[in-house]
């Protein structure tokens, strides 16, 4: 990664744990709020590929592990959001980006990266994580993340094109 993408996606990925810490429980009274940081995850692998997205991830994660208010164990995040990134750089980037393409990786995105964060809780026995709660908290995410992601992906991809133009990949 360059330099300078490298603090684009530094910068983009302390924001939306900023808003998804602050802005969004106060617009989403439910006790789901929407994972802004993981759509950034989801657009860095789409638009870099999926080591980039891997690594972004793992970064994410990290973030929100290390986040004051986290009652989760240390990685957690970390594992799900490196795997969101990586998934996320496969689909073909040969295509170009579209509101369907964005819609489809941002809810495919969150239904992953929140089944696995609730998956591994109930494996390892933690408090209040059964899978009646998980399969509602997963719809609700996917529902959420999908519909913010028509937002955040297009910003993304904006703010790195900016940096470093995409490169022309295909025939």
């Amino acid at each position: 990664m360059a330099a300078g993408r490298t603090l684009v996606i530094a910068a983009l990925l302390v924001v939306a744990l900023l808003v998804q810490l602050s802005v969004a429980p106060v617009l989403f009274p439910t006790a789901v709020v929407p994972d802004v940081v993981l759509l950034v995850v989801a657009a860095v692998g789409l638009r870099d590929g999926a080591v980039a997205g891997a690594w972004t991830g793992f970064a994410g994660g990290l973030l929100i592990d290390l986040a004051p208010p986290s009652d989760d164990l240390m990685g957690q995040w970390a594992l799900a959001l490196c795997v969101v990134g990586l998934l996320a750089g496969t689909v073909d980037r040969g295509s170009r980006s579209t509101r369907w393409l964005d819609l489809v990786v941002s809810g495919a995105a969150a239904f992953v990266g929140v089944s696995i964060f609730a998956l591994s809780s109930i494996v390892l026995g933690l408090a209040g994580a059964d899978l009646a709660v998980a399969s509602s908290v997963v719809g609700l995410a996917v529902a959420y993340d999908a519909v913010l992601g028509l937002l955040v992906l297009p910003l993304v991809r904006a703010a790195l094109d900016r940096v470093e133009p995409t490169p022309v990949r295909g025939w």
